[in-house]
């Protein structure tokens, strides 16, 4: 069962919020977060991409980064542009995204739960940037941005978060760039905490959404400043890292689409023969073809788009990871046709998430910058809660989730 609890949030003043808050950290390049934060000392960029403070082309591994996030995130407290609560709280954070709102409870996720699977995961991470996460939270001893978990929907908790939403949020804007509204509220009556904790032991699992390297990181350095205390008694502050939880009927993963340089040596017409192999292909003209159900896929080639529908038999409905559509397409089309075996480091591929919608996969191809592009029909939250379930990990890159939670607008101290 899930043990959480509240923490003492550090917050931006309500008059600051929209000049903190920020993308995270991963959503952007240095000099994408270097544009979004000139001219406003205060944006969060200073502290989860401090590598802006330096000259432009600055690494942002270099070792002066993580001390200047440590100064940076100093500073804002120094100077009331991030404020620490007196209590310990619950809060509310909501995200708004084409007229459809989805409500998290922002929480002390247990370290212990991470290291036994009662927070379960579906991808697996890669070590050097589990590591730089790491540097990021001991030089801070904090968590300076939230990570996204789901869990199984409880009525109590969605009475509790029923009730303070009805009230006047102390935080409310629309973030610039993507339209989406984002919405805070602090739960601070006693009872209402108490029934928070007790609810969450009554939930078998939390399943990490988004951030897999930032969870594995904060629940390392937990873990390690467990170790490495003398006196440890498992309620120290480090035991727990800050999450927001959201009921899994409210989350929606979108597709997660590849593009890919070549042909591996074959003319289009010999690849869309070899694809006839598995799949029924289907021309459908120039204008953008959307995969309508599971199984069936999108593929853009020399200005043309074509249905691809998986033959029965290439695919067993009963493995929770060969039934995704993830691996019927690297499996049968990007390791067999493509000669792409490794997701992970192959050059030859990248990719997109379905944000960014399927013009993004035509102009990577029209430009002349990849050779085909493949749109999947998104992943289900429970498959994806079965897959973690069975103690299966998904393929890589195989989830995207919109609205990514904003930065900046609370924090967890580790002491």
């Amino acid at each position: 069962m899930a043990t959480v609890k509240p923490f003492k949030g550090i917050r931006p003043p309500q008059e600051l919020v929209e000049q903190v808050a920020s993308r995270p950290y991963d959503v952007l390049n240095s000099e994408e977060a270097r544009q979004e934060a000139a001219g406003n000392e205060k944006s969060l960029y200073h502290i989860i991409k401090p590598e802006i403070d330096f000259e432009p082309g600055t690494d942002e591994h270099d070792p002066r980064v993580y001390p200047k996030a440590a100064e940076n995130f100093q500073m804002f407290q120094d100077k009331g542009w991030l404020v620490q609560d007196e209590q310990e709280n619950y809060y509310i954070y909501a995200q708004t995204m084409n007229g459809k709102t989805q409500y998290g409870l922002v929480v002390g996720a247990y370290v212990p739960d991470y290291m036994n699977g009662i927070i379960k995961k579906h991808e697996l991470t890669r070590r050097d940037k589990e590591e730089d996460r790491m540097k990021h939270v001991r030089v801070n001893n904090a968590n300076i941005e939230p990570v996204f978990f789901a869990y199984p929907d409880n009525a109590q908790l969605d009475a509790i978060v029923a009730r303070y939403t009805a009230e006047k949020p102390v935080y409310d804007f629309i973030a610039p760039g993507d339209g989406f509204g984002h919405k805070f509220w602090i739960i601070d009556q006693q009872a209402d905490i108490d029934a928070i904790t007790e609810a969450f032991r009554h939930i078998p699992y939390l399943y990490i959404a988004d951030g897999h390297h930032r969870s594995a990181a904060a629940a390392l350095v937990g873990a390690e400043k467990a170790k490495q205390n003398p006196n440890h008694r498992g309620d120290e502050e480090y035991n727990y890292f800050m999450a927001v939880c959201f009921p899994a009927s409210q989350l929606t993963i979108i597709d997660y689409n590849r593009v890919v340089k070549d042909l591996n040596g074959l003319t289009p017409a010999e690849f869309l023969n070899a694809l006839a192999e598995n799949f029924e292909v289907q021309e459908m003209g120039s204008e953008i073809y959307k995969p309508v159900k599971l199984h069936n896929f999108s593929l853009y080639l020399d200005g043309k788009w074509y249905s691809l529908t998986a033959k029965p038999g290439t695919y067993d409905d009963n493995d929770p990871i060969g039934v995704l559509d993830v691996t019927i397409s690297s499996n049968l089309i990007l390791d067999k046709i493509l000669g792409i075996k490794d997701l992970r480091s192959d050059k030859r591929i990248d990719f997109v998430g379905g944000i960014r919608g399927l013009g993004e996969l035509k102009h990577r191809v029209d430009s002349g910058e990849m050779k085909v592009a493949l749109a999947l029909y998104p992943v289900s939250m429970k498959q994806l809660m079965d897959i973690a379930d069975s103690g299966n990990i998904m393929p890589p890159k195989t989830t995207w989730f919109e609205p990514k939670l904003r930065s900046g607008l609370i924090i967890h101290k580790l002491s």
